[in-house]
């Protein structure tokens, strides 16, 4: 199988493209230039700027490809451009969406891909809405060869992930625990919530490569270990070897202080992310989640002790965090509660 990824070296597609090379996918990355460390090793490389169509149909020109995933596809004009670029020159082309475009507020507390797609707190939501909306018409119209994937939040070593982090400086979060820093959590931190990890996600996304039957349709791969926030955080905790003290703060005022987490927040990790696994489990048989959280946290944490350099600190999320759990104290201790 001759594959091509736009991308291919980021949090969950570094993990796929390994997993691909492993099962003797011949595999080919097109990035602006550089391999870095996560670059799979027996992938090739074609160099040009994903964002110039005359520069990418140079570089690929003459080849075709039984698979093409585009990793950086955010918008419909990204989702056009492949389109265009790739008609007639790939068996499947798939897209990388989101679990957060299921319906916000969902009405039904368990997820699957016949959900519907609505989000209106989350721009970024909509606009893979709008990608997908595009690629099933061209799909029911023209036959365009597409599947979509929709991920939940996805991590490796290189993330800590939470409700409430710095997902540029993750290690923050770490770093708080260990200096007893109190760590805001949103709402009462009960609603459950499902992590995944990346190798997980990508047994799943591999086997849908390749897969006639999965041409048009889409799927959600996540973990079936759903746990509260608390859980979550607890388990972070235990990870770095310290007792985080909780802080359940409102998502609305978690939002205030941090406008981008309307969307985060209220538009995805406050809500209830329960999936229903059974549609890629059908595709690719065999496929199941493999890597408990406190088990796929440890091993994040312990990349990061074993590189320093990648422990950097988010002073900005700090000083927000202090100044949220002020805000709170306040409010409680006017309200004649004890902290």
């Amino acid at each position: 199988m001759r594959a091509l990824f736009i991308g291919g070296t980021g949090l969950i597609s570094s993990a796929v493209s390994r997993l691909a090379v492993e099962r003797g996918i011949d595999l080919t990355l097109l990035n602006r230039g550089g391999k870095g460390e996560f670059f799979p090793r027996g992938a090739r490389q074609v160099v040009a700027d994903h964002r110039d169509p005359a520069a990418v149909r140079q570089a690929l020109k003459g080849r075709s490809f039984d698979v093409v995933a585009d990793w950086i596809a955010y918008t419909p004009a990204h989702a056009s451009q492949d389109i265009e670029l790739f008609s007639g020159r790939t068996g499947q082309y798939l897209f990388i969406s989101s679990a957060s475009a299921y319906q916000k507020p969902a009405t039904h507390w368990l997820i699957t891909e016949s959900t519907p797609l609505a989000n209106p707190f989350w721009q970024y939501s909509r606009d893979k809405i709008a990608c997908e909306e595009l690629l099933l018409r061209e799909y029911r119209d023209k036959g365009f060869p597409a599947t979509i994937v929709r991920p939940s939040l996805t991590y490796g070593l290189t993330q800590i992930p939470a409700a409430v982090g710095s997902w540029n400086h993750p290690w923050t979060l770490i770093d708080r625990m260990r200096r007893s820093r109190r760590i805001v959590v949103p709402g009462d931190g009960a609603s459950l919530w499902t992590m995944t990890h990346n190798s997980d996600l990508a047994r799943g996304f591999v086997g849908l490569m390749g897969n006639a039957h999965a041409i048009g349709h889409a799927f959600h791969i996540t973990s079936d270990e759903v746990l509260t926030w608390n859980q979550i955080y607890g388990l972070i905790g235990e990870a770095a070897g310290a007792r985080p003290e909780l802080v359940h703060i409102a998502s609305d005022l978690i939002a205030a202080f941090n406008p981008d987490d309307l969307g985060n927040l209220i538009g995805d990790k406050a809500q209830c992310g329960v999936f229903d696994n059974a549609k890629i489990k059908t595709f690719v048989p065999g496929y199941v989640a493999t890597v408990p959280f406190a088990e796929g946290i440890r091993a994040s944490v312990q990349w990061f002790e074993h590189h320093p350099d990648r422990c950097t600190i988010d002073t900005e999320f700090n000083t927000r965090c202090d100044r949220m759990i002020e805000a709170n104290d306040a409010a409680l201790r006017a309200a004649g509660a004890p902290r």
